[in-house]
């Protein structure tokens, strides 16, 4: 993959699985926006959980390369081009990650957590919003 494939409007539906048996659910949308050799990420929607609904947000940034950067500019984690895993480390807890462009432009990212107060499964299904080639 290269970050050009990425660019444009993106649905995003995301599951949450808590390994106590919790479940949760993000529905929106993400933008990859071209900026400076690179890309703006930017994902909002509404989380859903059994305490009700809340406005969700999250930006990173994604360069040529297909690192991917936290909006405060420490490094988060490769995306690897071809798809397949990779992981990011924040003291005390592990995030491992698997990406998945089979499908593509239908593709999905899971990610495992886990950590002393942390223990997770994360799936994020992305379709294009406008077709994309």
């Amino acid at each position: 993959m290269r970050l050009a494939e990425f660019i444009g409007e993106w649905s995003l539906e995301r599951e949450i699985s808590q390994a106590d048996g919790g479940q949760a659910r993000f529905e929106g949308m993400a933008e990859w926006r071209a900026s400076g050799g690179g890309a703006d990420y930017l994902e909002r929607g509404e989380l859903v959980m059994p305490t009700g609904r809340f406005a969700a947000e999250r930006r990173y940034r994604w360069e040529s390369d297909l690192s991917v950067w936290f909006d405060d500019g420490r490094f988060f984690h490769q995306v690897p081009e071809a798809g397949g895993e990779t992981g990011h480390w924040c003291d005390p807890d592990q995030y491992d990650v698997s990406y998945d462009f089979s499908l593509w432009p239908l593709w999905l990212v899971r990610w495992q957590v886990r950590g002393p107060r942390k223990d997770y499964v994360m799936v994020s299904r992305y379709a294009p919003l406008e077709a994309k080639g």
